[in-house]
């Protein structure tokens, strides 16, 4: 400051200790960052005299004014960082007046200081009506320095924040995991009548789909394939709540039409319309081979006989959840021939699209079977998946998850 006397220098050295003072025991004591701004103001105002201050910070690409103070402003909250600034004033600190068509509102702020920290442009003090001392190098260095020093502090709130939040996403989403693995069946029917296989692929750590193999009796077993909406922990808490309804209503012997519509209530309830489950109920009887079914909008599972056509199974009624009561459900019926196979799955194996926007769809999943219809069901799986891999524009990384359930009637 060369043009101060050694006193005044003292004097302005000994004001910036003191704010220097003031946000360091401000940060120690663990304030919020809207208490850390106003100790930043009242500190700027209180030990250096500046009168006018304005911060805009960088705050998720965006550049916010966190700081608007002094006589004759206008609420710089609602005035956005002019591209000007942002454009010429990177590394020094720069003159308003070099700026002269910025507009009435900046007429009372006469610097602009940037702040830069590890090459990163952070923020942008804009301060006016100050000491007459307060305007040369020196010190608007230092008023540099206190800013990176508050906003550093800020910094780290948000990162510890941050580490706390990531920390209580992945508990939640192990918990979620662990949940939905205990949703599955840990054994699958196998034996002199039905051989019964599935796979599953999820999406993302927590999926939405769901199947499940129920035994009722030593002759009748129930099988489901569901894609709940939404993915994550939220799906798999009202999967859970879906699995633990419908083996209460078997533990009833309640009949097909009443597991559909009493899930379907439980679901609504719930959700209270916001989210839906896709499902198909099947109940095979294997002393008469007769399968009951429910397609409740969910893709069609595909019975192929031994000969002849493939038969969709489509009877049923809209998704679960969207109503309080199923419309005009219908339960079908269907006697299947020795040696049929019968595919049901999700969306995810069909809803593949490769690099024309074509989707690999019903016929694809088709055409894998007729190819492999004789195949062990695990290979039949894995030759599907593989299909779609080949087939997919991202390889492995598939647009939602992928469940496949197959039985095998002897």
């Amino acid at each position: 400051m060369p043009n101060t006397t050694p006193e005044k220098r003292l004097f302005l050295k000994e004001r910036e200790l003191g704010a220097l003072l003031e946000i360091t025991q401000a940060i120690n004591l663990d304030p919020t960052e809207a208490a850390l701004y106003k100790i930043f103001q009242f500190t700027l105002l209180g030990q250096l005299n500046i009168r006018r201050l304005v911060l805009y910070v960088k705050e998720e690409n965006q550049w916010v004014c966190t700081v608007s103070f002094g006589a004759g402003l206008t609420d710089f909250r609602r005035v956005p960082l002019p591209a000007a600034i942002l454009e010429n004033c990177q590394g020094k600190p720069c003159s308003l007046q070099n700026f002269p068509g910025l507009g009435p509102e900046w007429e009372p702020l006469q610097t602009s200081i940037p702040v830069v920290q590890n090459g990163e442009m952070l923020a942008y003090v804009f301060i006016g009506n100050v000491h007459e001392n307060y305007v040369d190098e020196e010190a608007t260095k230092f008023l540099q320095t206190l800013s990176n020093i508050l906003l550093g502090a800020i910094q780290n709130r948000r990162l510890a924040r941050q580490r706390v939040a990531d920390a209580a996403m992945r508990k939640e989403i192990e918990i979620a995991q662990e949940v939905q693995t205990m949703l599955f069946p840990r054994k699958l029917p196998n034996d002199a009548s039905v051989a019964v296989q599935a796979s599953y692929v999820p999406h993302t750590a927590v999926g939405g789909d769901y199947y499940d193999v129920v035994d009722l009796d030593a002759d009748r077993f129930l099988f489901c394939v569901a894609d709940v909406s939404g993915k994550g922990v939220a799906a798999s808490l009202l999967m859970s709540n879906f699995q633990a309804g419908l083996r209460t209503l078997l533990r009833q012997k309640v009949d097909l039409a009443t597991v559909a519509q009493e899930l379907n209530n439980l679901i609504f309830r719930n959700a209270g319309g916001d989210k839906f489950i896709t499902v198909f109920f099947g109940l095979y009887d294997r002393r008469t081979r007769e399968l009951e079914y429910v397609n409740a909008g969910h893709n069609d599972p595909l019975l192929i006989p031994d000969f002849g056509p493939v038969q969709l199974l489509k009877e049923g009624s809209i998704m679960l959840g969207v109503m309080d009561e199923l419309p005009m459900l219908k339960v079908g019926r269907v006697t299947v021939p020795p040696r049929a196979l019968l595919l049901s799955y999700t969306d995810g194996l069909t809803e593949v699209f490769d690099a024309d926007h074509e989707e690999f769809g019903e016929e694809g999943v088709l055409r894998v079977l007729r190819q492999h219809r004789y195949a062990p069901l695990a290979t039949v799986h894995r030759q599907l998946l593989r299909e779609i891999e080949a087939f997919n524009t991202n390889g492995t990384r598939f647009a939602d998850d992928v469940t496949i359930l197959s039985c095998r009637f002897k």
